[in-house]
Order: C-alpha cells, then sequence, then structure tokens
C-alpha cells in the first residue's frame, strides 16, 4: 500500500513533538518530509536561557538528533525556508527552489519576535531573542562589547538580562508598564522581582517608552534614546518585547488567519488537509507561547492525522517559571482577580516572600508565588482540575504541607500517587504514563523513561520523581545509582560528594552564588536540592553563609512541627528530659490560655504541646519562655536519659548530669538529618542508647560510645565505638563524631547510612586514632555553633524577625465581587 505524504513546515519542539506521538499511534502511514528554516536539528529553545547564561551548551538542549530522524526514515531539508504553498497541487516550496508534494500539511512556523518600530531598528546590533542564532550572537558581542539593552520585561527579556549580566555585561531593562512580568506578576510580586534582579546589577528603566536607537555612524546601534528624552548608552539591543505567530506563509496561502492561523479543537485550519500547531496557530482567540499547551496541541493533532479522529484540544491553564540562578517566581491560572472572585494575599517583603492565591465559587482559579514555590505544581494541580477547595481553604495558602504532605515526593508517596497526576509538567506526562511505558518496553534507568515519555528532559526538575516511579515499578531492577554517585537530583549533574568540594574549593558562601558557580541546568533549584544546598553552606562557612529560609521545609520555617489537620506542635527544650516546676506551671498556663488540645510526653522525655495554630506560635513561645526543643528539624532533637547514679541503686554513672551537658554542648546543632542521643548510667541501659545516633552507656570503669543507631522503621542496633574513663572524654569524642557526620554526610543521610557507607575504619581513624584531628573536629563545631541561637528567643528579640513572622502568619481576604 501506497504510504501518505505528509509535509510539516517547521522543525521546533512543537512540530516534532506531534511527529513523535504519530510515530507511537502510525509509524507506517506516513512518508515524512520535514523543512526547518535553521541549519539544527529539534533544540530545547526552553533552554536558551541557560546557554546564554553559561550553564549549559548548545550540544546538550539538543532534543532530536539527526540520527533521530534517519531511524524513522524521516526526510530532514535542513537550513531551506518555505516560501510557498500550492493548495490545488499540494506542493510546497523552499527559498533554494527544493518541492515537497503532501497529502497532508502540518504548518508549525512558531513566532517572530516583535521589533519596535523606531527608527534604527535595523543596526547592526539589534536582534531579537528566538533561537540559538540569536543565542550566539549575545555571547559573542558579550565578549567585545560593554552596554546591553534589553527591551521588554517579560520572562524571555529578565532571562536575557541576566544571561548578559553573567557574561559580563552592563545591563539595562527597559519595560513600558510599571512593573515587570505584569501578564504573570501582580505589581507586589513584579516589585519583589526587579529588586531581586537589581540586586544582581541588573538596572531598570519602568514606565519608559523607547524613541529611538541610535547609530554610531558605522551602522551599529550606540545607544537608546527614550520619549522622555534621555539617553542611555547600548551595544546591543535586544527586542523582547513580544511575539508574533508567523502566519506570513498561511496568510499568502489563503489560509485565514486572525492573529494566529485559525484552528479548530482537531487542530486543523479551514482547509481540512492542512493542520497548524503551536505558537503559529490560534485556538479559540489564544496563541500560546508556552511548551506545556503546544505538546497537547501535538498529542490532538497526531491522533488525526493518524486517521483515529477522536481527540479534542480544548485549550490549556498555563504555568510560569523564570529560569533565573537564586530567583524563585511562579505563576498559573488567572491569579490577577476579577468580578466574581476572591483572593487570599500573604506578603512578607522582608523575607521576599509573596503570595497571591485566586478563587471563584470554591475553585483556585490561579496563583502567584514568588519567594517560595515549593507548592507551585500542587497549586497548579488545582487549577487545572477545577478542585473544590473549600474543606481545605483554612490552609490553603500553606500548601500541600499543610494537609499532611511531607513536602517532597519519596518513594512512598510515588507508589501511592494515582496514574492520572501529572508528573511531567513541561511535557504533560503522568504518573500512568510513565509506568505504562516501564512495564510494556522493559525499562529500568531514568534515561531510558526520557527517552519513551519526555518526561524530566525539558527543564529536568521532575527526574528525582521520576525516578522514584521507576524505583516503585520495578524494585530493586531499577538502574540508578548510589547516592553517592548519582546527581543530587535532575537540577544538576553534580553529586552531593561533588557539591561539597566545590563549596568548599570555591568558597561558595550563598544560593545564588552556588547554583551559578556550579552549573545548575534548573535556574531556581527544586525542593530535592535547595535544603541539600543550603545545609551544605551552612556547615562548610559557618558565620559566612548566610541561612536561606525559603530552602527549608515548613517546619524549619516555623521552627514547629506541622501535623495533619494544619496546627503546629511545640516542645520546648528540657535538657537530659530534666524540667522543674516554674518550666512545668508555664507549660500548663500555657495549655489553659491557647486551648492546646493535647499534652504529651514524647518518647524523648520531653512535653509536646499538640494542635497550636500558627498564628499562636510567636505568643506560646513569649509565654513559655523556655528555649526551642527542636524537635522538628534536621538539627538535634534530645539527649535522653536514665535516672543514673544520683537515685538509681543500680547506677554507675551520672548519666543525668551527662545528658545535660551534651544537650546544652549541642544547642541549635544542623545535621544532615536528625540526630538524637541517649545516656545510661549502667549496662541495663534504660534510656535506651543501643539504638541512638551517638548512644552513651555507663559501665563501672567509665562510659561506653555507641554510633550509628537508629530506632525509626527498621530499627538499627548502634555499633560499639570506643570506651573512655572520663566525661570530658565522652564530650570530645562525641562531638567530634557529630561533626565528621555533619561535614562529611550527604543531606538527609542518617548516621547508620553513613555509617554504612563510609565504614567503621575511617570514622575510628579521623577520630580515634588521630588526636589532633579529633581535637580539630571538636572545636569546628563548638565553632560552628557559636554562631547560633535559639530561634525562638530569635524571632522574640528582634522587631524585624518578629514582625516577619506576623505577616506570615497574617493572611488578608479581599473580595471582589461584582
Amino acid at each position: 500500500m501506497n504510504k501518505l505524504k505528509l509535509v510539516m513546515i517547521g522543525n521546533g519542539m512543537a512540530g516534532v513533538r506531534t511527529l513523535e506521538e504519530l510515530l507511537k499511534l502510525a509509524p507506517e502511514l506516513y512518508d515524512i518530509t520535514v523543512f526547518g528554516a535553521e541549519p539544527h536539528p529539534n533544540y530545547n529553545r526552553i533552554l536558551l536561557s541557560p546557554v546564554l547564561a553559561g550553564e549549559q551548551s548548545f550540544e546538550e538542549i539538543v532534543l532530536n538528533d539527526l540520527s533521530w530522524y534517519a531511524d524513522n526514515n524521516i526526510r530532514l531539508m535542513l537550513n531551506r525556508k518555505v516560501v510557498a504553498i500550492d493548495r490545488k497541487k499540494r506542493i510546497v516550496t523552499a527559498e533554494d527552489g527544493s518541492t515537497a508534494e503532501y497529502d497532508r500539511l502540518l504548518i508549525a512556523t512558531g513566532s517572530n519576535p516583535f521589533i519596535l518600530p523606531v527608527p534604527g531598528n535595523k543596526l547592526h546590533g539589534v536582534i531579537g531573542y528566538r533561537d540559538i542564532a540569536d543565542t550566539q550572537m549575545m555571547i559573542d558581542t558579550a565578549k567585545t562589547h560593554s552596554h546591553a539593552v534589553v527591551i521588554g520585561g517579560g520572562l524571555l527579556g529578565l532571562e536575557a538580562a541576566n544571561g548578559l549580566k553573567l557574561r559580563g555585561m552592563d545591563v539595562t531593562v527597559v519595560h513600558l508598564a510599571d512593573w515587570l512580568m505584569e501578564r504573570q506578576l501582580d505589581k507586589t510580586a513584579g516589585k519583589l522581582l526587579q529588586t531581586a534582579l537589581q540586586e544582581r546589577g541588573i538596572h531598570f528603566r519602568t514606565n519608559e517608552q523607547t524613541e529611538e536607537l541610535m547609530d554610531n555612524g558605522e551602522g551599529r546601534v550606540c545607544a537608546v534614546k527614550f520619549k522622555s528624552g534621555d539617553v542611555i548608552p547600548a551595544d546591543l539591543v535586544v527586542m523582547a518585547a513580544g511575539i508574533k505567530p508567523n502566519t506570513d506563509l498561511a496568510e499568502k496561502s489563503g489560509i485565514p488567519c486572525n492573529r494566529g492561523i485559525l484552528v479548530s479543537d482537531t487542530m486543523q485550519t479551514y482547509d481540512p488537509r492542512i493542520y497548524s500547531i503551536g505558537e503559529c496557530a490560534n485556538h479559540r482567540g489564544t496563541a500560546y507561547g508556552l511548551v506545556a499547551p503546544l505538546f497537547d496541541q501535538a498529542k490532538v493533532c497526531a491522533n488525526h492525522l493518524a486517521q483515529l479522529g477522536f481527540a479534542r484540544y480544548q485549550g490549556s491553564v498555563t504555568s510560569t517559571k523564570l529560569k533565573v540562578t537564586g530567583i524563585d517566581l511562579f505563576s498559573a491560572g488567572e491569579f490577577m482577580g476579577a468580578e466574581g472572585t476572591e483572593t487570599i494575599t500573604l506578603s512578607d517583603p522582608i523575607g521576599g516572600v509573596y503570595k497571591k492565591l485566586v478563587i471563584k465559587d470554591d475553585i483556585l482559579v490561579g496563583a502567584c508565588l514568588y519567594g517560595d514555590t515549593a507548592d507551585g505544581g500542587w497549586y497548579f494541580r488545582q487549577v487545572k482540575e477545577n478542585a473544590n477547595i473549600s474543606q481545605i481553604r483554612d490552609h490553603l495558602m500553606f500548601g500541600e504541607q499543610a494537609l499532611g504532605d511531607a513536602g517532597h515526593q519519596g518513594q512512598n508517596s510515588a507508589a501511592s500517587m494515582p496514574d492520572s497526576m501529572e508528573v511531567c509538567g513541561c511535557n504533560g506526562v503522568c504518573k500512568g504514563t510513565i509506568v505504562k511505558a516501564i512495564q510494556e518496553n522493559g525499562l529500568f534507568s531514568v534515561d531510558e523513561v526520557k527517552k519513551h515519555t519526555k518526561a524530566a528532559s525539558s527543564c529536568g526538575s521532575c527526574a528525582g520523581l521520576v525516578e522514584q516511579i521507576l524505583i516503585s515499578t520495578v524494585g530493586g531492577a531499577a538502574d540508578v545509582k548510589p547516592k553517592s554517585e548519582k546527581a543530587i537530583c535532575g537540577c544538576s549533574e553534580l553529586n552531593h560528594g561533588q557539591i561539597r568540594k566545590l563549596i568548599s574549593a570555591k568558597h561558595l558562601i550563598s544560593m545564588t552564588q552556588a547554583m551559578s558557580e556550579m552549573g545548575w541546568t534548573t535556574p531556581n533549584g527544586c525542593s530535592t536540592c535547595r535544603p541539600a544546598l543550603n545545609y551544605y553552606l551552612l556547615s562548610t562557612w559557618p558565620g559566612e553563609a548566610k541561612d536561606d529560609p525559603q530552602s527549608r521545609l515548613i517546619n524549619e520555617r516555623v521552627h514547629a512541627n506541622i501535623q495533619k489537620d494544619g496546627t503546629y506542635s511545640v516542645v520546648p527544650r528540657m535538657c537530659g528530659g530534666v524540667t522543674n516546676s516554674s518550666e512545668l506551671r508555664r507549660i500548663a498556663d500555657v495549655a489553659d490560655k491557647y486551648k492546646v488540645p493535647m499534652v504529651k510526653v514524647t518518647g524523648g522525655q520531653r512535653i509536646d504541646l499538640l494542635g497550636i495554630k500558627k498564628d499562636d506560635l510567636p505568643g506560646v513561645w513569649k509565654d513559655l519562655g523556655m528555649a526551642s526543643g527542636y524537635a522538628y528539624g534536621k538539627s538535634i532533637r534530645t539527649v535522653k536519659t536514665c535516672v543514673g547514679s544520683e537515685f538509681c541503686r543500680f547506677g554507675t554513672q551520672n548519666s543525668t548530669q551527662m545528658g545535660i551537658d551534651l544537650e546544652q554542648a549541642l544547642s541549635y546543632m544542623w545535621s544532615p538529618h536528625k540526630v538524637k542521643l541517649a545516656v545510661s548510667g549502667c549496662p541495663r541501659n534504660c534510656a535506651e542508647s543501643g539504638i541512638k545516633d551517638v548512644g552513651i552507656i555507663g559501665v563501672e570503669s567509665g562510659w561506653e560510645l555507641y554510633i550509628g543507631g537508629n530506632g525509626g522503621i527498621k530499627t538499627e542496633a548502634g555499633e560499639f565505638f570506643v570506651k573512655v574513663k572520663t566525661a570530658e572524654e565522652v564530650m570530645e569524642y562525641s562531638l567530634a563524631f557529630l561533626q565528621l557526620y555533619r561535614v562529611e554526610a550527604f543531606y538527609l543521610e542518617r548516621t547508620v547510612h553513613y555509617l554504612q557507607r563510609v565504614g567503621m575504619e575511617h570514622i575510628k581513624k579521623a577520630v580515634l586514632e588521630d588526636e589532633a584531628n579529633r581535637k580539630a573536629l571538636h572545636a569546628n563545631l563548638l565553632f560552628s555553633l557559636s554562631f547560633l541561637q535559639d530561634p525562638w528567643q530569635e524571632q522574640l528579640s528582634k522587631p524585624q524577625l518578629s514582625k516577619e513572622f506576623d505577616r506570615i502568619a497574617v493572611v488578608q481576604v479581599e473580595g471582589e465581587h461584582a
């Protein structure tokens, strides 16, 4: 049977995705010819900004290399711009005279940059920002020139400005509106974004209109003149003021267009043999410029090209992220507010956090997040699914964690996710698609999953979740590297050990600096890498590295443990489990004043106040007048003790005092994971010292130390470490081991797993056999702790921090009803 002829004009992401989907559905139906105006195979245009910023190379963003076209028998016509479509003869003609006949034609010509109609717009050095050629020109110009002006403060313009600044240019962004990214952000978020970019050295001229691009006399731009009369130097002008659907060819061929090629829900034009998708297409009055909607269109178009004929494209809800390292920004849906909507707003300018949720008829219809975007994906799902939020409204602002979620997708959550849940937002891939591909194709690695499903192949931020789905599907057969070898997450190719070494070697002390220096492929990182990176910075450079609160999970941000109903538990510190009548009275008074529903003794011998509202937390801390028990963080938790020799007739050593001394010495210590200690006064081991990270057992002649115990889901007995004679030695050896763990373990690696990874001999050599190193480790830990203070008292004693917390706790609700 003769195959039908399919011709595609345009070789971009949307068009090639259509071919990929078509080849899955009907691999033998067509002879396919592709015309591409560029000399390159299909590449990921989303990642042009990281290429400009020097974070990736062009080779790294190629999606389909030349061998892919050959393997699928696709005739690829590169560097050939199509200039004519003969709809009667069904022939397309390229600029060089080459032709191709078609039975079906797919127009995927994308868009062109909008060039301001001002004098000088055709001078050398004036460019748009749409393809790799534009990107390369900017890179080359930055090597020889100093001043760049970016016209347009939207998503693309800001990414261009950031990249040019990183390339060493002096950059000014010119924006017609009052604030940046006004189509994606409201004014408050836009101003916060501008402040953050100004701190990086980027200049801004908002509410400014360009009048002329000035000539240096040799045909090159040299300055920008504004209608206000001001003039600023410019060796390079990047037009990023918007895009126009590329409809010239379609219009010349008589295909109806109106701000895009008009298409139906089947992605067909008014000529039923001709389809169109991507930025050149207008569907129901909208021409989409983001990749996720275009991939949705590709699936529908492929369905009809395959002659299945049942799929319909009905529009997309879009979301936006800014690909600038160290700046977290996310918006989705209709976040500006309209008639019949109401907004919930959380504003914390000092802390650099702003959140705005828009609700209509108990449906979340939009979200705008700046500074803390950890729940962006969750909000986006609520918007896309039109989920009724009436039952969770009180906790909606505080995200998925406030509903009892752990805050990150681990193996258990991956296994429990429904098949319909979206995993990869860039490519619209749900869990069920991934699982089916794994099972049907015998996939055992994330790279194989990427090739078959495209999940994690664009921005890469979902790679960790894809890996967990792989593990939950095939178990131990999954080809995944151990944590010591594999990348920290999909945002970077570096593993934990490499990251720690680079932070030390390059003296990196901030999140922004670290991500830039280490070439983070996902500019803002994710909920997996950000907490780890933050910890590595703080533990490597104490007193210099600045803590980034937005890189911590919710418990550490509010210094309390969130419960499944959205309330919090408060555990004040009681060193060694010892308290007194004054503290007990204060605890009782707080329980009465704040109507605490449960007061409970924990397994670590502390008193837990459960069910406290978030906005009551500062009041509870103040009224308690006690220090934080750190029962919520990746930190020192408790030092559990038995009665010991002071009262117990079996006690051989004063375990209670030892526990108090240890807990006081380790106050406020952050660590890769939670750390628990216990001190037993005799071998009866009433304090359960054998299953603690550091366990100490009193014997007649001194103390025995055990390390690497774990009393969690899988109980692990601690391994014997050393026997010492004095309390001072207990302190020195215990703190030296904990410091070694702090600077060598990977984030979220318990001491038991650290011990299994590096081996007891390594630890003994560093702590037991090398006295000088042991004393240095001990001193370094004390030095690190000297910069820390109790977070509860810090919040209360420093007005700006207390104010910051109060603002976080206060949520503003505005009605905008008709």
